[in-house]
């Protein structure tokens, strides 16, 4: 014990200022997650799914929480399968401040990662930390609590185990990549971009045989070869482990290909400089650009094979911009580095002496704040309304919890994202007629919706057409249909709260 804290002692009085830059960076990120409540979007559906998977033990194939398409085969859940149980098991235990914790825990040890990374190519901690700033700041708005989440942190592991074989070669760190590939294909439909990684790898390694100057003995030898065939051939083994084998590869073509996915779903449109997150994506990726070009160090073909793959990727899909963040973020600190150093004139002093009192008070103070911020603690802290609470307050668990006290008649026609929680929450009671699972309900019924609720056409006419007797609304994107109902005779407002409205369906003599 007194062998721990003395060293602990001894490395508080070499931190330095450099060293406060990546925990402040990683803290920040910590607090920032630990303090986002749970969206209802997405979350919920998957946790009904999860919920299912672990009663039942078995990986449900169809349907059920609709009642417009119930009974449709749903081959995602065979994608999703083993976040959504990991997700519920969590749940049961700890609920949602759990849920959050274990969400921010993960996140964060995919910016660390990749910060370890910079580090480890820089050797500087000031600027690895900015490049993992650079990374998070375009993956912020993917940050909520989804199975996505679940394999942010295996890019920048491949990555590390990449440029820790090249460093010193051993055959234990290619058991990375069929593991990686086995958790990944079974938490999210994003696992092709890990085999992309690796087959970037072995890419590199044919491009400096293939480029390698004759007669020189240090050039790269067909040997090199090994490695990367060995990992992405290990890897593709990894992704059949999953319950639907190659059938895996036709969910993610019919995804993305999906009329209503790509119409409907912004974070699944090309970014423009409309929106705060694309123009973010837009500027990294000029800003990237230039750096590799001005970069005095010229960029290797794997830096430049990254650039290109998941640039396009961010340009095709929003979604694509965090996997850009992730996978670039080394590579910028590595060039911002050089071009630094070309800059930096020798020193003639050698720096003073730190202020060691200010910086651990300051490292002490960072790591209160991750204390302070856990989501156990959340009620206590002065949060604006977004983003207090564990459960975002657009959750419509009242109005969920009157729908069932009270027996409302059904069906119901419900907004988008109240499904995800109607899913979880009034099943089997409420179907719903809608939820986040675009790929789910054929594009003719997401033309209704939307017609619905924005109160056009003859939207009485269609509800009746579907046979609703309760609407389920939200103010925030269902204004215009909330002030319709009021002014109809036809439907009554019986409840109404901040995040949600109640209509029935009067009866007539």
């Amino acid at each position: 014990m007194m062998s721990l804290a003395h060293h602990l002692n001894s490395r508080l009085r070499r931190l330095r200022v450099a060293h406060l830059w990546p925990l402040a960076v990683v803290i920040g990120i910590f607090v920032f997650l630990n303090t986002h409540p749970i969206r209802p979007h997405d979350f919920w559906w998957h946790m009904a799914a999860g919920r299912e998977v672990v009663t039942t033990r078995l990986v449900p194939t169809v349907d059920t929480h609709s009642f417009t398409a119930t009974g449709t085969p749903y081959p995602a859940y065979q994608v999703y399968w083993f976040a959504e149980a990991i997700f519920y098991l969590i749940y049961t235990l700890g609920g949602p401040a759990l849920i959050v914790f274990t969400h921010s825990l993960i996140v964060t040890t995919a910016y660390a990662l990749t910060l370890w990374l910079a580090y480890r190519l820089t050797r500087n901690w000031r600027i690895a930390a900015i490049a993992t700033l650079f990374a998070a700041a375009l993956g912020m708005s993917d940050w909520n609590v989804r199975p996505q989440a679940f394999t942010f942190w295996l890019a920048p592991l491949f990555l590390l185990a990449v440029d820790a074989y090249r460093r010193q070669p051993r055959r234990g760190l290619l058991v990375v990549f069929p593991l990686g590939m086995a958790l990944w294909v079974n938490c999210h439909g994003s696992f092709p971009l890990g085999l992309l990684l690796i087959g970037l790898w072995l890419a590199d390694e044919v491009w400096r045989l293939a480029t390698k100057p004759e007669g020189r003995s240090e050039s790269p030898s067909a040997g090199r070869l090994t490695a990367p065939t060995i990992a992405l051939a290990t890897g593709l083994l990894g992704c059949l482990l999953n319950p639907a084998g190659l059938g895996i590869l036709t969910y993610v073509r019919d995804l993305t290909s999906d009329p209503a996915v790509q119409q409907l779903v912004p974070e699944w449109a090309p970014p423009t400089f409309d929106t705060l997150h694309g123009g973010l994506f837009l500027v990294a990726l000029l800003t990237t650009a230039a750096l590799l070009a001005i970069s005095p160090r010229r960029p290797t073909f794997y830096e430049l094979a990254s650039f290109l793959a998941f640039g396009a990727l961010g340009l095709r899909t929003t979604r694509g911009a965090i996997w850009f963040g992730l996978v670039m973020a080394p590579t910028l600190a590595d060039h911002s580095a050089a071009f630094v150093a070309g800059l930096r004139s020798p020193r003639r002093n050698p720096p003073g002496p730190e202020p060691a009192m200010v910086n651990r008070a300051f490292a002490a103070l960072l790591c209160l704040s991750a204390v302070v911020t856990l989501p156990w603690f959340k009620r206590y802290l002065p949060l604006p309304p977004l983003k207090a609470g564990l459960i975002s307050s657009e959750t419509p668990t009242e109005a969920t919890d009157y729908l069932l006290a009270h027996q409302l008649p059904g069906p119901i026609f419900n907004e988008v994202g109240f499904g995800s929680y109607l899913a979880w929450a009034a099943q089997p009671d409420y179907p719903v007629f809608v939820d986040p699972r675009i790929e789910l309900y054929p594009y003719e019924l997401w033309v209704d919706y939307i017609e619905i609720s924005a109160a056009r056409c003859d939207w009485e006419q269609e509800l009746s057409r579907y046979g609703i007797h309760t609407l389920m609304l939200s103010p925030m994107t269902q204004n215009s249909l909330i002030h319709a109902a009021r002014r109809s005779q036809e439907w009554s407002e019986i409840h109404t709260n901040p995040a949600a409205s109640i209509f029935t369906r009067r009866e007539h003599p």
